[in-house]
């Protein structure tokens, strides 16, 4: 590890706390298949992230309502349930994050995240509030990753530089938007090569 490296940026969902709208549909639409069609032509992956985005969920759920009148009661599950979604913590990732600040560790979070789901998810997990020196969240500043402006906001508010930097990420396209933003990456798998992956840049977990 090149030693300026000595800060670490998580992404949140699926590193730290899991989601998967499959946690809430199962039960919803029991049928694999139908669920699969409602997820992939209805509540898709790219509706989704315009909340991510920034746009509010009343009128997300208004517009797709609209134009699926016939499934407007699963499209409002959606936002209505959408903690179901959250199984929890990721097994081991919040343990290296606390072993992370307990040596002092600088500690950030960059998420591709609604504003609104944001603020419900920090209630329900406490670490988001004490762990970080700083969170960038998508919807707040209507870029999200991989874009490599959403990497230099965080640097430029928080005064850091890109190559004392390292980032971990669930999504490959995620990790290579923070490379092209010039700070190491970590494209993670699980906790255990996470904590073996840090271990090895140097870091004390």
């Amino acid at each position: 590890m090149p030693k300026s490296v000595n800060t670490v940026i998580f992404d949140i969902g699926n590193v730290l706390i899991e989601w998967d709208p499959e946690n809430l549909y199962r039960t919803l639409i029991p049928d694999t298949d139908e669920r699969q069609r409602f997820l992939n032509e209805v509540c898709t992956m790219d509706w989704n992230l315009l909340q991510d985005l920034g746009r509010s969920w009343a009128e997300a759920i208004e517009d797709l309502s609209a134009a699926h009148p016939d499934r407007k009661d699963l499209i409002a599950a959606y936002s209505d349930r959408w903690q179901e979604m959250v199984r929890g913590e990721v097994p081991g990732s919040v343990a290296i994050l606390e072993d992370l600040k307990a040596a002092g560790v600088p500690l950030y979070a960059i998420t591709n995240f609604s504003a609104e789901k944001f603020t419900e998810t920090r209630a329900r997990f406490p670490f988001l509030n004490s762990a970080f020196r700083d969170i960038v969240v998508s919807a707040e500043e209507r870029l999200l990753k991989p874009d490599r402006r959403i990497f230099e906001t965080l640097l430029a508010r928080n005064g850091l530089e890109a190559s004392s930097c390292v980032f971990i990420d669930d999504s490959m396209k995620n990790v290579e938007g923070a490379r092209a933003a010039g700070l190491e990456a970590i494209h993670f798998t699980g906790a255990d090569r996470l904590r073996a992956d840090l271990a090895e840049l140097g870091f004390p977990v």
